[in-house]
């Protein structure tokens, strides 16, 4: 299966993302549950990998040999992650309130 990372798959995992993660702290996340490397592993499973696959993707950019410079469509990508995340978590805390 070939992923091809677009704003919208990034928006996508920042949402899924940002609703992923109190479920993991609340779960692994208290000192008195002991389950730190839980909360690790959920991490990297739950935030980690879907960054990487719908935000940077596993195929490295095609830029020409020997030329240097900002992937602006990485950046599209991250910006469209991090928004998406953001928004994700004020409307969850507004629906909560």
């Amino acid at each position: 299966m070939k992923i091809i990372p677009t704003p919208v798959t990034a928006a996508l995992a920042g949402v899924f993302s940002a609703l992923a993660w109190p479920w993991l702290w609340s779960t692994y996340g208290s000192s008195a549950s002991g389950g730190s490397m839980e909360l690790v592993l959920g991490t990297l499973l739950l935030i980690g990998l879907p960054a990487h696959a719908f935000v940077v993707g596993f195929k490295p950019a095609d830029q020409a040999p020997g030329t240097r410079g900002v992937d602006k469509p990485l950046l599209t990508r991250i910006g469209a992650w991090l928004l998406a995340a953001l928004v994700a978590v004020l409307v969850s805390g507004a629906l909560r309130s």
